[in-house]
């Protein structure tokens, strides 16, 4: 026999329980019109991903169950669906993947493999399943993993279930993004189908959340590894495919083996489906499209999921908040979407003029207001101060901070949410000004390294509807304009070559002796680790923004502030 499967990968809202299990129906029911037999949902759908101390809170799983109880009398009772949520069972919270079948809580399993890495801290909040679970529907035998459950085929997991003659292993997954994640999925989910030797169909999450980004990409893997439909990236999305499984029902045993549990359930009802809706295969986006694409949902879900209705971006004329603006235009609509350029003494008319022509062909609401006066007149009432100490970088800096002063003054009385321009390469070495040009409430390219923020600009421009960004922005040497002449490159290493110091110290954990294996010159690599460490208080004061690397700073990262380990200083 033949079964036909849907995937509803959605975009749930943390904590908005009754709006994501009704989310949750309305897919259930069209999948089902549609003759899907089995439905299944990303991991922890119906609380949102991640919940984080959440879970902490009783009563919040308790208000879980009173939705799972709601869903079993809503969903399709002909329909075998398969929801993601937290589960209490005498006092100990389990991410749970809960099975709805004949109107009612058919099963609910455990995960297995708590992932504790990276942005992952599930074993805080959860504890660990200890059994395999097994739905028998009639002739079809179907496994049941969350996540990271597929991720080792080691794992008891997965060898609990080697000789279980699946037809199907359902994955229910909230995996997210960053660039190289798809690939490096797909040859891990791979592996499991092979392993086991049944069709995998893996339900991924789709959204953003806080720093997060699900880029959904749901599959369906033949046994050999092949793949047989893979729903589009970053959207919400229903995703159909068929499973072959025998026509004879197996012995209805208590529990034939006790490693694993097996739950019995009436044979699936008989459906058609038209062949057009099944198997389709999304296209990929490259690389750079796909990070757009991240920083764009990222945005969106983060101003929309927390009832921003309008965002302000400084335009400097630079190209990092010509990205910004840009993104913010294309992800929320120019009209939600407000440009300011406060120019100072030394402000260039290119970059005056450049900052004006963005705002023009994004069609944003545009403002100027200059910072020159404000300037002399606290320098006028500070100089008093310290009047034998000549100008330095507090007088630069200054600059930067009148004008975090103006866009919050602008947040505040028209409930703007201020977006900050800072790239990952300054955030990592300092290049920024505490309550300056750090201000601001979502900092939506702050893992993004400055060589990556000049190929985004540039895709960007040969994309329809472009090119949007001045091309004098992209060529123009980069520059802070706190002083006369300034150049990035007047304070840090040519940006190809900090990126790449940066990417081997910070992402991949490297020390002086690899980088300097890898080429790099000795004294600039203890000057770019020296910048990195002591930066680390001023980006713990930072806002959050969209994760994009493999190790971003914040949930990946997390160093201390008070930190006597110097690698740079012979000796530590």
């Amino acid at each position: 026999m033949q079964i036909t499967l849907a995937m509803g990968q959605i975009n749930p809202t943390v904590g908005a329980l009754r709006a994501n299990a009704e989310k949750v129906v309305r897919m259930t029911k069209d999948a089902f019109k549609q003759g899907a037999q089995v439905v299944i949902f990303p991991e922890l759908v119906l609380s949102g991903y991640p919940p984080e101390d959440l879970i902490l809170k009783a009563h919040f799983i308790d208000d879980c169950w009173l939705d799972l109880e709601w869903l079993a009398a809503q969903l399709p009772p002909d329909c075998l669906t398969i929801v993601g949520a937290p589960h209490r069972v005498q006092g100990l919270a389990h991410n749970a993947a809960v099975v709805f079948y004949g109107g009612r809580i058919a099963a609910i399993y455990h995960k297995m493999c708590l992932p504790n890495y990276g942005v992952f801290d599930e074993k805080r909040v959860f504890t660990a399943g200890r059994m395999p679970l097994i739905l028998q529907a009639g002739s079809v035998r179907i496994g049941l993993h969350i996540c990271e459950d597929s991720w080792d085929t080691d794992s008891d997991a997965v060898q609990l279930l080697k000789d279980a003659k699946l037809d199907l292993l359902v994955n229910l997954s909230a995996s997210p993004y960053h660039r190289g994640k798809r690939s490096m999925r797909e040859a891990v989910l791979r592996k499991a189908a092979e392993f086991l030797q049944c069709t995998l169909a893996y339900c991924n999450m789709v959204g953003g959340q806080d720093e997060l980004v699900f880029d959904g990409g749901s599959l369906v893997l033949n046994r050999d590894g092949s793949i047989q439909a893979r729903a589009r990236q970053f959207s919400e999305a229903l995703l159909l495919a068929t499973t072959d499984a025998p026509d004879i029902t197996p012995s209805m045993e208590p529990n034939p083996d006790p490693s694993r549990r097996t739950v019995y359930l009436q044979p699936l009802s008989t459906r058609r489906v038209a062949t057009e809706l099944l198997h389709k295969v999304e296209p990929l986006m490259s690389d750079l499209n796909e990070v757009y694409e991240a920083l764009k949902i990222g945005l969106r879900d983060y101003v929309d999921k927390n009832g921003f209705t309008k965002t302000l971006v400084a335009l400097s004329g630079g190209i990092d908040s010509a990205l910004v603006a840009t993104l913010a235009a294309d992800a929320l609509g120019p009209e939600r979407v407000a440009g300011l350029t406060m120019p100072s003494t030394f402000t260039s008319e290119g970059t005056l003029s450049d900052a004006g022509k963005l705002a023009r062909t994004l069609g944003i609401e545009f403002h100027t207001l200059p910072i020159k006066n404000l300037h002399e007149q606290l320098l006028e009432q500070l100089t008093p101060l310290w009047p034998e100490r000549a100008a330095d970088i507090t007088e630069e800096n200054l600059q930067a901070r009148i004008r975090g002063v103006l866009v919050m003054a602008l947040s505040n009385k028209f409930g703007w949410l201020v977006l900050t321009t800072g790239n990952k390469s300054e955030l990592a070495t300092g290049y920024c000004t505490l309550y300056g040009d750090m201000v601001g409430g979502f900092a939506l390219i702050k893992d993004v390294p400055k060589t990556l923020v000049f190929e985004l600009c540039k895709w960007r421009n040969q994309q329809p509807f472009g090119p949007v960004i001045p091309p004098s922005t992209i060529e123009r040497a980069p520059s802070a304009e706190l002083r006369p002449d300034q150049k990035d490159s007047d304070s840090l290493p040519e940006y190809p070559v900090l990126d790449a110091i940066i990417e081997r110290y910070v992402e991949k954990d490297e020390g002086i002796e690899q980088i300097v294996a890898a080429g790099f010159d000795p004294a600039l690599i203890q000057r770019v680790i020296r910048l990195v460490d002591l930066s680390e208080y001023k980006r713990r004061q930072g806002a959050p923004g969209v994760k994009i690397t493999p190790k971003a700073f914040g949930r990946d990262r997390r160093m201390p502030i008070t930190n006597a380990y110097r690698e740079w200083v012979k000796g530590g």
